[in-house]
């Protein structure tokens, strides 16, 4: 099984990255997080397909 918190298959839309990793129970979750300086947004979503929408609608607030 995959260590926790490694980020695999992470693609970049806008500032937003979208990544998937395995939470401590073996379950694969999907994160997005926005890179722009001041921005601080980021969720994790149980589908990747939600976290790629979030990254594609995100407006940063910075």
């Amino acid at each position: 099984m995959a260590r926790p918190n490694r980020f695999y298959d992470v693609i970049r839309i806008g500032p937003v990255q979208v990544g998937s990793h395995y939470d401590g129970r073996g379950r694969t979750k999907h994160t997005a997080v926005c890179t722009a300086p001041g921005c601080d947004f980021s969720a994790d979503y149980h589908h990747r397909p939600a976290a790629e929408l979030a990254a594609r609608t995100h407006r940063c607030n910075a």
